[in-house]
């Protein structure tokens, strides 16, 4: 896989340095266990279709964004929370994707404290989605 700059979700560019934290903090079986009333050990299992966590975060010392793009994705966020977008990782890997159901599905805080912030200044933010 060729690898680029940016992750993308739609046009917008994602620095690569915001890493998917959660990319091995899931598991696509559902596994369930309970005691019947004669003391039996029930087992229940299935495969998840849907729903993995990708959760892009930068740091203070890394995988920064510029304010510009930062806008971009709050109003997307904000504006087609429901809607289904296209996410590729920056080593190729293509998913659909809608914002996480939380209240804030992406966030971010700027580096220093600017009083008037430029659109290319750097800020550390999250963005929280889940495949579809």
């Amino acid at each position: 896989m060729a690898t680029t700059k940016f992750h993308t979700l739609g046009a917008i560019q994602i620095p690569r340095g915001m890493v998917w934290v959660d990319e091995f903090a899931w598991s696509a079986y559902e596994r369930a266990s309970e005691r019947s009333t004669t003391g039996a050990l029930l087992l229940d299992g299935g495969l998840k279709k849907k729903g993995r966590p990708i959760t892009l975060q930068g740091q203070q010392d890394a995988g920064w964004i510029r304010r510009q793009p930062l806008e971009q994705l709050v109003a997307l966020a904000d504006t087609a929370l429901f809607d289904t977008h296209v996410l590729t990782l920056a080593d190729g890997r293509v998913f659909n994707v809608k914002f996480a159901p939380v209240d804030l599905p992406v966030s971010g805080e700027p580096i220093a404290r600017p009083e008037l912030p430029a659109a290319d200044y750097p800020y550390v933010a999250t963005v929280r989605l889940i495949t579809v």
